[in-house]
């Protein structure tokens, strides 16, 4: 009771100030202060049994320290606390002017590669709304947008480099802003804000649109002399820059039109001693993406020492089967190929043999033995060789498996496999065979420590017990392995168990679930 009335006392006069307009709190704090120690001191020995929650001054991350004055964007008092979100909190104290970076897309990723932007300098932009789309060595990804706004300024141009944690694009939150930018509002932004850091990878002032004509010339924008204010370089510096030095042709002799296209650098010049007819060109072409990480894997599995274990297996009882369920198909949007069951008779085998289903760490010279069979399938796409992996094998059908593999395809050849399609694998499959070739040599997917190339399915004399020759479907498969963790001779009969199940795939039945 006695603690209800101190509230009561004390709380109205008090905690009414603290909720009162702005205007009022310059005037009011000093007053308010003395009654808050006040009733603080008076309501100690009863606030274990007090019904009010008890708060204390220790502001968590979320929240920022207000002092007894209220601010016209916060409405939620705590005990000299404010709960402000995240967006919010990373906002400058000075202006509604933020910067997105590229965040961490995965474990090891250090940059990415800009791909393509959803937006334009000057587009408004709501919350969670793509603004751009890079890939790193793993996966493609879209960033999306933390903040409702306006694009103020694009740092990067569609086959830029972005490292982790810079800064992608500049964004006006329309919360902190008094009115609608114009034209004028963004150039005072750039002369304030963006001019501190404003800078493309070659580190001066430029925009994008300068930047990727730079790049389409050949030429080096860290030459150009810059005439615009602070330093930026303007087109017209670039296009004077490329005449000079006999980029382009000069407008004298040329239209303005011609003045805009290059007639040379790295990709398009043409000597004069060429003269009339067909010209040969040399082209530098930048590794990037899916492309890159194929270099940095293949470079450390070439020092891994390989075994290599080649077998010709009979596929006309495969052939039969994949004959039968085409047949039997009333799902227009499945087709049925002879991978799917490959790959669950694969994982039977498995099985039988989990060293060949596992990981080597080096460092710590132990192997992991899976317990899921995730078996990646090589794909090339536009975009370079990508590795997929479909999950949990085991607990597959052959049908779950073809869709799996078809849903895997298609986001591959899109451009659109998640960092989870493609980590997490524990053997390999690939099909050099569907495009040609008897077989061939593969390198292992590291820390996989093994991986299988399938080579075409063709037609062949074969000897039958008899002695007599009769046509047979032969596929030969090369079983690559790292011989620091597997010996022939476990490759060796995991290979003849796996052959066995292709050759008679009925045996497959007994280890169906």
């Amino acid at each position: 009771m006695m603690a209800r009335r101190v509230w009561q006392k004390f709380a109205g006069a008090s905690f009414r100030r603290r909720l009162s307009p702005t205007h009022a709190c310059a005037s009011r704090a000093p007053a308010i202060l003395p009654a808050m120690e006040v009733y603080e001191e008076k309501c100690r020995p009863f606030l274990p049994f007090c019904s009010q929650p008890r708060f204390h001054g220790t502001a968590s991350a979320s929240f920022r320290i207000s002092g007894y004055c209220s601010e016209p964007r916060i409405s939620h008092f705590v005990k000299r606390c404010c709960y402000s979100s995240h967006a919010v909190a990373d906002l400058p104290e000075g202006g509604g002017v933020v910067d997105v970076p590229l965040a961490q897309t995965g474990e090891g990723i250090a940059e990415c590669e800009l791909l393509k932007w959803f937006v334009q300098e000057g587009e408004n932009v709501d919350e969670f709304q793509p603004l751009c789309e890079v890939q790193s060595d793993k996966a493609t990804i879209e960033i999306t947008s933390r903040y409702k706004g306006k694009v103020a300024r694009i740092f990067y141009v569609p086959g830029d480099i972005v490292k982790v944690g810079e800064t992608l694009l500049k964004m006006a939150v329309e919360e902190f802003q008094v009115q609608t930018h114009s034209g004028k509002d963004f150039e005072s932004i750039e002369a304030t804000d963006t001019d501190k850091k404003e800078h493309n990878a070659d580190g001066v002032l430029s925009t994008p649109a300068v930047r990727g004509l730079a790049k389409q010339y050949g030429v080096n924008i860290n030459d150009v002399l810059g005439t615009g204010k602070g330093g930026r370089v303007l087109k017209d510096d670039l296009l004077k820059y490329a005449v000079e030095k006999g980029i382009l042709e000069d407008s004298s002799s040329s239209s303005c039109a011609d003045c805009e296209h290059v007639l040379g650098g790295h990709e398009s010049y043409v000597h004069a001693s060429a003269g009339v007819g067909q010209n040969y060109e040399d082209q530098t072409v930048s590794l990037r993406g899916f492309q890159r990480k194929m270099v940095q894997s293949m470079s450390l599995a070439a020092k891994v020492p390989h075994f290599h274990y080649v077998e010709d297996i009979n596929c006309d009882a495969l052939v039969e089967l994949k004959g039968a369920f085409q047949h039997n198909n009333s799902d227009p949007n499945v087709k049925h190929t002879f991978l799917p069951v490959l790959i669950k008779s694969l994982s039977v085998a498995l099985s039988k043999f989990p060293s060949m289903n596992s990981c080597f760490n080096e460092e710590s010279l132990e192997v992991v033995l899976k317990g899921s069979h995730n078996i990646g399938v090589a794909m090339a796409t536009p975009y370079g060789l990508v590795v997929p992996n479909i999950k949990n094998v085991q607990s597959l059908s052959i049908m779950e498996i073809t869709k799996e593999l078809s849903r895997l395809q298609k986001l591959a050849s899109d451009n659109k496999l998640s960092r989870v399609d493609i980590c997490g694998g524990t053997i390999t499959l690939s099909n050099i065979g569907a495009i040609g070739g008897k077989f061939g040599s593969p390198l292992l997917n590291l820390p996989e420590v093994s991986i299988i190339a399938l080579g075409r399915i063709q037609k062949v004399p074969h000897f039958a017990d008899d002695g007599n020759v009769y046509p047979a479907s032969i596929m030969t498969v090369n079983i690559g392995a790292d011989h620091r963790v597997l010996d022939g001779a476990t490759v060796a009969r995991f290979c003849c168990e796996w052959k066995k199940l292709i050759e008679k795939p009925e045996l497959l039945m007994l280890h169906l679930r």
